[in-house]
């Protein structure tokens, strides 16, 4: 490095360990936000009923992010959000599945209901 890049160089990496460093004191309002909103979203889609498991671990990481939240801990906040979302996308896949399947059977049934109206009315 040269006498005048050197300045520039301390510079930079002190801004980017300052940016680093504001990053984890930041809070994690939007993250936690977004995963509420998922929670809330699975469970109108009937995820407890359908993913209860998924269900219940998506509210507990959820009230595990909102106590890190007030404690001020926005690292883990962010983390266990990300979670309560993942596992609330998980708990509203298995409901929407789940309803898609019931409603493919109840389709089938109907049709071999049909079927065999149509038998009958042909003998």
């Amino acid at each position: 490095m040269t006498k005048n890049t050197w300045p520039l160089a301390v510079t930079a990496a002190a801004l980017a360990l300052l940016v680093g460093c504001s990053s984890m004191k930041t809070p994690a309002t939007a993250d936690v936000a977004v995963s509420k909103a998922a929670v809330d979203s699975a469970a109108g889609a009937g995820g407890a009923e359908f993913a209860p498991l998924e269900m219940a671990s998506a509210r507990e990481k959820m009230a595990a992010a909102q106590k890190a939240m007030a404690s001020k801990d926005y690292k883990l906040a962010a983390v266990l959000a990300n979670q309560a979302q993942a596992d609330a996308k998980l708990a509203q896949g298995k409901a929407n599945s789940a309803k898609s399947q019931a409603a493919a059977d109840a389709l089938q049934d109907s049709v071999r209901v049909l079927r065999e109206e149509l038998d009958r009315a042909s003998k």
